[in-house]
């Protein structure tokens, strides 16, 4: 039965709606959602990991830090929030169901951190500012997916199994930092009410408006709607399906090979990358901020190629990337998400204060 006739007679079984779909069609509209909220919310905050190093780095605790600080902390409460109310389980997740790479954390997270600051952007942003007419972050998505598919699957394939492979969780599975630390896993929602509260506060000192936190929030929600839609599936149906949400190292990846493969099949993935692009492009031309951008010299395209390629081998070292891993992990607590994300940090800033900190200034006329 056609979930059009289901819907008109109002019947609105979940199996039923399955059934008439299918499972990959429901995931590629579920990650084509999720991506709309998330590329809406991300293009009107400005919401970038990148950023907020940058401005961590040169002693500021600024508006692009409380901007990331609310979404990293709002998806935390939301994620927690639904596993609180049977919506979810963390557990359940496939970044928990699987053994977690320390090492792969430590060195795929500096090497994004340095990649993302070299490409003015993390690959999340990369893909909202080329909804919106920047070349750059076009040509720099591009060569990000290919360099994450290469390292999937391809040439440096070999190097990233052998490096996340040097130090990995016991147990078959990735660990939650709380049950680490001996603590509740109840704890985690509290601490993402702290942390908003602290971001809240730190927006206002800075006199951000209203629409920024709004929309900062978005990108939070984005991910929790993630999680729990995936996992709504992953109930009601009878083959596997993936408990994920929000990341790009992967699906990037994925998404190009969806277009290369004669025989593509639909996921949450492939949904998600056209969904991002779509919601920023339609968010810029509400807002009247689509422009055509290029690079500002031959200099300028090697570092951002050069950073795309980084980003692309250091997020699937990581287990994803500053989205990935940063926020979609860390509003679960897998503790090697978190760890990344620290070394994302650390290698953004070192790398800021070593190339462009130290950077001549133009002499003044």
């Amino acid at each position: 039965m056609a979930a059009a006739q289901l819907l008109s007679e109002g019947r609105v079984d979940f199996y039923d709606i399955i059934e008439a779909l299918g499972e990959g069609n429901i995931e590629a509209l579920m990650g084509l959602t999720v991506g709309l909220i998330f590329g809406v919310a991300a293009q009107r905050s400005g919401f970038c990991l990148r950023a907020a190093t940058v401005e961590f780095a040169r002693g500021r605790v600024g508006p692009r830090l409380a901007i990331w600080l609310l979404t990293f902390s709002t998806a935390v409460v939301w994620v927690q929030g639904a596993q609180y109310l049977g919506l979810f389980r963390v557990s359940d997740a496939r970044m928990m169901a699987v053994p977690g790479s320390w090492s792969g954390a430590i060195i795929g997270g500096l090497t994004f951190g340095v990649g993302m600051v070299l490409a003015r952007g993390c690959s999340g942003r990369l893909l909202v500012l080329a909804a919106t007419g920047n070349l750059r972050s076009v040509i720099g998505g591009m060569v990000f997916a290919i360099f994450a598919q290469m390292s999937l699957y391809g040439w440096l394939a070999p190097l990233r199994n052998w490096l996340a492979a040097l130090w990995i969780t016991p147990g078959g599975r990735n660990l939650h930092l709380l049950d680490m630390l001996g603590l509740p896993q109840g704890v985690a929602l509290w601490i993402g009410l702290a942390l908003a509260g602290f971001a809240i506060a730190l927006a206002l000192r800075n006199r951000l408006g209203l629409r920024p936190l709004v929309f900062a929030s978005g990108v939070g929600f984005a991910v929790a709607l993630g999680w729990v839609m995936t996992w709504t599936l992953a109930q009601a149906s009878f083959d596997p399906v993936n408990v994920t949400s929000a990341t790009f190292t992967g699906p990037s990846a994925n998404t190009l090979m969806f277009f290369l493969n004669p025989n593509p099949a639909l996921r949450f993935d492939v949904g998600l990358v056209p969904g991002v692009v779509l919601g920023a492009f339609l968010a810029a031309l509400v807002s009247r901020e689509l422009k055509w951008q290029g690079y500002d010299g031959a200099d300028a395209m090697r570092r951002s190629l050069i950073g795309a390629a980084l980003m692309g081998f250091g997020g699937m070292l990581a287990g994803g990337c500053a989205i990935g891993a940063g926020v979609t992990g860390g509003s679960i607590f897998a503790a090697t998400a978190l760890l990344a994300l620290t070394c994302m940090w650390i290698g953004a800033v070192l790398t800021d204060h070593l190339m462009d900190q130290r950077r001549p200034r133009p002499a003044q006329a």
